[in-house]
C-alpha cells in the first residue's frame, strides 16, 4: 500500500464530543475574563495605594517643615534669652548677684526648655498620627472593597 493513498483519521483521546472546542473556548474566554478582571482590580488597588502614599508623604513632608520651624523658632527665642542674659551679666557688680541673675537665668531656661520640649513632642505626635492615620483607614477601606 502507498503511504499517500492511506487517509488517516485522527481520533482525540476521550474527545468524541464535537462540542469540545467550544467547551474549550468558553473556558478561555472565562479564564481571560477573570483574569483582565483581577488585573483591573489589582491596578485600581495600586492607584489607590499609590495616591495614599503621595497623601501621606506630603502630609508628613509638611509636618516636619512646621515642626523645623517651630524647632528654628524656639532656638532663636533661647539664643534672644542668652544675650539678654550675657547683657545683665555686664552689668553685674557683685558675686551674689552674679549667683542670683544665673540661677534664675538657669530655673527659666529649665522652664523654657521644658514646656518647648513638651510642645515639640506633641507637634511630632501630631504630625505622625496625621500621617499615619490615612494610611490605615486608606488600606482597610482598599482591602474592604476589594474583597
Amino acid at each position: 500500500m502507498d503511504m499517500n493513498s492511506k487517509t488517516t483519521t485522527k481520533k482525540t483521546a476521550g474527545f468524541s464530543n464535537p462540542d469540545t472546542p467550544q467547551a474549550f473556548r468558553e473556558i478561555a474566554e472565562n479564564g481571560t475574563k477573570q483574569a483582565k478582571e483581577t488585573y483591573e482590580k489589582m491596578s485600581a488597588a495600586t492607584t489607590d495605594a499609590v495616591d495614599l502614599i503621595k497623601n501621606s508623604y506630603s502630609t508628613a513632608f509638611e509636618g516636619i517643615q512646621d515642626y523645623n520651624n517651630k524647632f528654628i523658632e524656639f532656638a532663636h527665642d533661647n539664643i534672644n534669652a542668652a544675650f539678654d542674659f550675657a547683657q545683665k551679666v555686664c552689668a553685674v557688680k557683685s558675686p551674689s548677684a552674679f549667683a542670683e541673675l544665673s540661677t534664675e537665668y538657669a530655673r527659666r531656661q529649665f522652664e523654657t526648655l521644658t514646656e518647648q520640649t513638651k510642645q515639640l513632642t506633641a507637634f511630632a505626635q501630631k504630625v505622625t498620627l496625621a500621617t499615619a492615620e490615612p494610611l490605615k483607614t486608606g488600606v482597610a477601606k482598599s482591602f474592604n472593597r476589594r474583597s
